[in-house]
């Protein structure tokens, strides 16, 4: 396992920047996040495909660990930055795309073809679509986590662990997914706080990891870290890796 931090966890950078506050920090693999609102958007990648594909060639001192198309699937033109995310992902050679669910409500049958239409398309570039788990979406219960990636050949999980810790008198057991997951993001959490100071969350990490080992999980864990108040950023930032990198 490898350990990388989204580029979203430093909110204030441009993407000329980004990567280098990140390799101060020491991080070695990176998480490229395209929101709507964010550092680097999907306007961005259309409009300047080549420059952000130079940009990203020519770092050296962070690898790319995957990229996190954080928009919601009924935003407009969705379909369509989705298919010049999986060729800006094949031209940077990052495997691993996470995508969001339809939120709840969302006929299932409509979803299983949505994502079918996704993994269709994204395999064709050597990308490897994992769908997050989220509260408030399709993917808020392990069970029907497990059902779609049934229902759809090739689509894995990016487990967020948090969106089953917070808003749950007790921890949701997960284990019944962990053979699908291609992609991991982490954060310290309570049941009445999504993101907390790390070590004091309630999030297991030791067991996470042990549990990932025995399904052979291989690739990252990647650290998504909003700011929180009278908090520096960067030091948690530090903290969360030296965290993480000591269980591996």
């Amino acid at each position: 396992m490898i350990v990388a931090a989204s580029t979203a966890c430093i909110p204030d950078s441009t993407p000329y920047e980004v990567f280098d506050r990140l390799a101060d920090l020491e991080f070695m693999n990176v998480e490229i996040s395209v929101s709507k609102d964010g550092i680097i958007t999907p306007k961005d990648i259309s409009d300047r495909f080549d420059f952000y594909v130079q940009v990203c060639r020519s770092l050296r001192r962070v690898s790319l660990a995957s990229i996190f198309y954080e928009v919601d699937p009924l935003a407009p033109d969705y379909f369509d930055n989705f298919k010049v995310l999986c060729d800006f992902a094949k031209a940077i050679k990052v495997v691993v795309m996470t995508v969001r669910s339809s939120v709840v409500g969302t006929p299932y049958n409509e979803e299983v073809e949505r994502l079918r239409e996704l993994v269709r398309f994204a395999i064709g570039n050597g990308v490897l679509v994992g769908l997050l788990t989220e509260s408030g979406r399709l993917t808020e219960t392990p069970s029907t986590v497990g059902s779609i990636c049934k229902s759809v050949k090739g689509l894995g999980v990016t487990l967020d662990p948090s969106h089953y810790i917070y808003n749950h008198t007790k921890p949701v057991d997960y284990d019944m997914i962990l053979d699908q997951v291609c992609h991991v993001r982490l954060r310290d959490t309570t049941p009445t706080q999504f993101q907390v100071r790390i070590g004091q969350g309630v999030l297991e990490f030791n067991r996470l990891v042990i549990q990932l080992n025995k399904v052979n999980y291989r690739r990252a864990l990647c650290i998504d870290l909003a700011e929180l108040p009278n908090i520096d950023p960067m030091s948690e930032l530090r903290k969360m890796r030296l965290l993480v990198e000591s269980l591996l």
